[in-house]
């Protein structure tokens, strides 16, 4: 358990629609605390199973469980070491705001076809930052979105890293925390069953539906993430993750091996 006070507490431009979690930042290490569910234990099996993906460990975020007191409270969560290294997150929507005077929303506002909605954010993106491929960044990052079902990734939380020379590079994929229908407070109850709840879950990236969100930029950007875990693997995490209740532990282990068996196509032989 780590103690935190509040001149440990960060704001963050990385907004979300899902509220507002405690957010802190200690001797290089950022901490976030649950909010409307299990934020933390999404977090942590998700960037867990990213290890066994043919990804880098440099092209994701690595989230450990961690239980936080902060104002006499005890708080479930998760904790990830700080990946800036002097370099700073800048949003989508802000990059947007500095380089044309308005946001992402304004694309999609003025296209409403959901491939071309993709192509002119990648194509601006690369325009802006002199990034290389981001087009296969985005899609590595909505198969991940899409297999886990996080369904609040949108422009104030996809970022690109800038330093003090104005020179751009990609960010490692962070904030999953939403995945895994980890909003028991609003959305998605635990009195429900998880095969009527998945089909509600919607992403916010550039359309609101999952599969037509990958079709169309594996359509673009070709197929890019094979992983590689079975189910013994995913119960081996939830396991390490006793502070929360079996019944969370057991819907999340199920929600991964249902999307496991829908998207075998992405799994190595």
């Amino acid at each position: 358990m780590v103690e935190l006070f509040s001149k440990d507490q960060y704001g963050s431009s990385l907004q979300s629609s899902k509220g507002n979690q405690l957010k802190f930042r200690k001797d290089g290490i950022w901490y976030k605390t649950d909010y409307l569910g299990y934020e933390g234990l999404a977090e942590f099996v998700i960037s867990k199973l990213l290890e066994r993906s043919n990804l880098s460990h440099e092209e994701y975020a690595a989230y450990l469980l961690e239980e936080v007191y902060y104002r006499g409270k005890i708080f479930n969560g998760c904790s990830s070491r700080d990946f800036t290294n002097g370099w700073q997150l800048i949003t989508l929507d802000r990059l947007f705001l500095n380089a044309f005077g308005y946001g992402v929303n304004r694309i999609y506002q003025n296209t409403q076809n959901h491939l071309e909605r993709l192509r002119m954010l990648v194509e601006c993106t690369e325009r802006i930052t002199g990034i290389r491929a981001f087009g296969t960044y985005m899609s590595k990052m909505i198969t991940i979105d899409t297999f886990f079902l996080n369904e609040d990734r949108h422009a104030h939380n996809m970022a690109v890293m800038v330093n003090d020379l104005g020179e751009y590079k990609l960010s490692p994929f962070f904030d999953h925390g939403a995945g895994l229908l980890s909003d028991t407070t609003l959305d998605y109850s635990l009195d429900q069953d998880i095969f009527k709840l998945i089909p509600r879950a919607k992403p916010k990236t550039f359309c609101n539906d999952f599969d037509e969100q990958l079709e169309i930029a594996e359509k673009l950007y070709g197929q890019h993430i094979q992983f590689h875990f079975g189910y013994n693997d995913v119960k081996q995490l939830v396991e390490q993750a006793e502070q929360y209740p079996l019944e969370i532990r057991n819907r999340v282990l199920d929600i991964v091996m249902q999307r496991k068996r829908k998207y075998e196509y992405l799994f190595g032989k």
